[in-house]
């Protein structure tokens, strides 16, 4: 009987693997809007991560409803920044009414969502939690950065919402799975 245990938990964790993959051919199409949830700073990096990969995307740190009318997919970065909430002269309630209202507007215009976690273990914790979870929720496919991963925060948002999800090692490696996630153009 033991024989047969292990081949089966060992096809079992395949067939999940290949099933997270199969969520993960999802293609994004441009333009693409990338804006903040939470105003890090981790915005700009995803926009160098788009430029790097060659993809027509826009940054716009504190995007409103009326910004994703031209777009076709919305990248969501999310994490909580104080310094970044003062520089903008916003609360943190303030911010997540503003990225409420961006999700509800691309989700109304079927604009597809991709969340884009490449803060770590910084943009993790109390107050960036509340925007990884809504962000994480409202999107088809997540790409992680492993360290901001470590307790299966996203793990637990993919399978849950059955949504795919990328974890990379390091930002860098973030730049693989964005680009294959776009259809070219």
């Amino acid at each position: 009987m033991k024989q047969f245990r292990l081949p089966l938990i060992a096809a079992l964790i395949i067939t999940a693997a290949v099933m997270l993959t199969a969520q993960s051919k999802e293609k994004y199409e441009q333009p693409i809007l990338i804006t903040s949830a939470g105003q890090s700073a981790d915005v700009t990096m995803a926009a160098m991560l788009c430029k790097k990969v060659g993809l027509n995307a826009k940054a716009v740190t504190r995007a409103t409803a009326a910004d994703v009318k031209d777009v076709k997919t919305l990248i969501i970065v999310p994490g909580f920044s104080s310094k970044g909430l003062g520089a903008a002269g916003i609360s943190r309630e303030q911010e997540m009414e503003r990225v409420k209202e961006v999700i509800a507007a691309a989700q109304k215009q079927k604009i597809r969502i991709l969340l884009l976690h490449i803060g770590g273990k910084p943009r993790r914790g109390q107050q960036s939690d509340d925007f990884n979870k809504l962000c994480g929720e409202a999107s088809l496919h997540m790409i992680v950065v492993k360290q901001g991963n470590e307790d299966n925060f996203f793990t637990e948002i993919s399978t849950s919402k059955k949504i795919g999800l990328d974890v990379v090692e390091k930002i860098a490696e973030a730049a693989k799975p964005l680009e294959a996630s776009f259809v070219k153009n």
